[in-house]
């Protein structure tokens, strides 16, 4: 299946933890809320770290 990647620009607080955890599928925009750059489903462990360590609970993966 397919990982798929939600990030609440809302509750994104530009830490960079999940830039940090994952920077193949991570970066921070312009305006510093993570967004997505890449393919979640080669790194998807490193995709789940991310999410988990995401101090406001900004991410969320699916599969689908």
């Amino acid at each position: 299946m397919t990982l798929r990647v939600e990030i609440d620009r809302e509750r994104c607080m530009g830490s960079g933890n999940c830039t940090y955890w994952a920077p193949k599928v991570f970066d921070l925009g312009e305006d510093m809320v993570a967004i997505v750059i890449g393919d979640p489903d080669p790194h998807r462990a490193r995709a789940e770290l991310a999410a988990e360590h995401c101090p406001t609970n900004a991410i969320t993966l699916r599969e689908g």
